[in-house]
């Protein structure tokens, strides 16, 4: 009974879907950023969305090179301060908040102890909420075995 409830809410998890989704858009220009994203947009802690490098180059020639070019936050001045930007957005409950805690645990930054068990737990979270990032990184986890869950090529994939 309780294998078959872990298995309807990881096919709820993993079955949502297959347009792309509003995180995959540059909040400024409202433009779909080309995959591989991470090389075509940059990831702003301070407001937790991805800005296309078109608005950041803009941005850079309104004299904005510093400041965020969405919500117009100076960039964290060290660690501890990033943190607490980025614990403010997890406290309201924002799933990419969320998801990007969880990565840092995953990976021991900010000065945090590294946590893979925890990683997991706020990646499942902020899937639940809907961040779609989260997800790819729980099925990545899935198909090699990270993150502490076990192999399994088939969830990985699924």
């Amino acid at each position: 009974c309780k294998q078959r409830a872990a298995e309807l809410k990881d096919e709820k998890l993993y079955s949502q879907g297959h347009e792309r989704p509003e995180s995959d858009f540059c909040p400024i220009c409202l433009l779909a950023i080309p995959f591989r994203m991470n090389m075509h947009s940059e990831f702003r802690a301070c407001c937790m969305k991805k800005v296309c490098n078109g608005c950041g180059l803009a941005g850079e020639k309104r004299g904005l090179s510093r400041i965020c070019p969405l919500c117009r936050s100076p960039p964290p001045k060290n660690e501890a301060e990033g943190l607490d930007m980025v614990m403010k957005r997890v406290a309201a409950k924002d799933p990419e908040a969320i998801c990007h805690l969880g990565t840092i645990y995953n990976s021991g930054g900010y000065g945090l102890e590294k946590d893979q068990s925890h990683a997991i737990k706020l990646l499942y979270e902020a899937a639940e909420l809907g961040s779609t990032e989260a997800l790819t990184k729980i099925g990545v986890s899935y198909y090699r075995g990270s993150r502490g869950v076990p192999h399994d090529k088939a969830k990985g994939i699924h």
